[in-house]
């Protein structure tokens, strides 16, 4: 066996402790916001039946296509993936729990996914998302308020150059007519496609047109537009969606464009987008999905949902010079001599049942090689105890940031803490 030191699979990262502080953050954040609208956390294997994504997304879709990591199980010969998106999890879950059975859900889940993708800034094999569900709820006003979710969400994190784009696909029947002429457009000016455009051209028409190839933008322009096959009902829904929007002063772009890269969305899609990360400019998608739950297996019902990529957030959170928050902590223990190991370890957990943040020093070394150690560490304060100290039933208080050291006894110790924290 060689003993090259081993590293992570390419586009899997490591997140460090200093950069996990930013993502213990944000989640925190992430979780009162959802709470202050009533979402519930539901969390699903990483692991599911091939068959559940090829059912729900689409088998001509790039990501079942291209992107999943997908293998045979050894015991019993079941094909699984690792889950590249949440929503079809979400779904299978709820129909398994029969959730809707009583009402309507608000859910949320968040963790890693899985897309074999070429690494890039904010893109990753296994990356991370937040995705926010509501099944059971048919009209306008659960699309414009999940919308109106997310421009709150970023004022909370104190983002503002993101910009929103919407679009309807509209009904069954309506992308079905757009289809037909699609296809008939597309097989009129077939050598202006390439080679992806013309493998797509019957088996998923409708993502020609998020091509991104320079040479068939003109062709694409000029393309049938779905907006003129759309239904009544759909043009009332989406203008319910806009009404309700423009009411709260949300801004928007019309993007008859916006297409999203599964198969399972109907109605309202939109995505939120930034010019700051380059062509991975958008940080967060969704859209109405109401055929999914019966498509799955489960009874017909409406659902709504969409999902956001924590690495982008959180790279457009750094470019726009948001510092890494520092870890907090309270108390940094010091101390030298047997006698006053032994105290030191009774104070620290003293203090720990005061729900304080503490480090006890390990590993020995001298005061001045230990205090170094506290002020790097970003302790409020030092507990410094010497064998002295500790004969006496006494310790040192010392402010990190200024102020003067105390000799206190052990019983006094936390009212003296609690005092000089407050001063902080």
């Amino acid at each position: 066996m060689s003993n090259e030191t081993l590293q992570a699979v390419r586009g899997m990262n490591d997140i460090l402790p200093d950069e996990a502080e930013l993502w213990l953050w944000f989640e925190e954040v992430v979780r009162d916001w959802l709470a202050s609208y009533g979402y519930r956390n539901i969390r699903m294997p990483l692991v599911e039946p091939t068959a559940l994504f090829c059912r729900a997304i689409g088998e001509v879709t790039d990501i079942v296509e291209k992107e999943m990591y997908s293998f045979e199980d050894s015991l019993n010969g079941d094909q699984l993936t690792l889950r590249p998106e949440g929503t079809a999890s979400c779904v299978r879950a709820v129909l398994q729990h029969n959730l809707l059975y009583n009402a309507p859900q608000r859910l949320y889940y968040s963790g890693p996914m899985f897309r074999h993708e070429r690494p890039q800034k904010g893109r990753y094999r296994q990356f991370h998302q937040v995705g926010v569900e509501a099944l059971g709820f048919a009209g306008p006003d659960m699309d414009a308020e999940q919308i109106l979710m997310c421009a709150r969400l970023w004022k909370n994190l104190g983002l503002s150059d993101v910009t929103l784009q919407i679009n309807t696909l509209g009904d069954s029947a309506c992308r079905h007519r757009h289809r037909a002429k699609l296809i008939a457009y597309f097989e009129q000016n077939l050598a202006l496609l390439d080679a992806e455009a013309v493998r797509r051209l019957h088996s998923n028409p409708l993502r020609i047109l998020d091509s991104k190839n320079p040479a068939m933008q003109a062709l694409i322009e000029a393309a049938p537009k779905l907006m003129d096959e759309l239904s009544a009902e759909a043009i009332d829904h989406f203008a319910a969606v806009q009404s309700i929007l423009t009411q709260h002063g949300i801004l928007f772009e019309i993007n008859p464009r916006l297409v999203r890269g599964l198969d399972y969305y109907n109605r309202t899609v939109f995505e939120w987008v930034t010019t700051r990360l380059g062509a991975q400019g958008t940080i967060c998608a969704g859209g109405r999905y109401d055929g999914l739950v019966g498509q799955i297996g489960g009874k017909p019902a409406p659902a709504m949902g969409f999902a956001m990529g924590v690495e982008r957030l959180l790279v457009l959170l750094q470019e726009a010079g948001m510092a890494l928050p520092k870890p907090l902590l309270d108390v940094y223990v010091v101390h030298q001599g047997e006698l006053a190991a032994r105290l030191a370890s009774q104070v620290a957990e003293q203090l720990r049942d005061e729900n304080l943040r503490v480090v006890l020093h390990c590993g020995g070394g001298s005061f001045k090689s230990q205090m170094k150690k506290a002020d790097a560490s970003g302790a409020v304060l030092a507990i410094v105890i010497g064998d002295d100290e500790a004969a006496a039933g006494e310790v040192s208080v010392k402010p990190m940031q200024g102020g003067t050291q105390v000799r206190v006894g052990v019983q006094a110790l936390r009212d003296t803490i609690n005092k000089l924290i407050r001063q902080e």
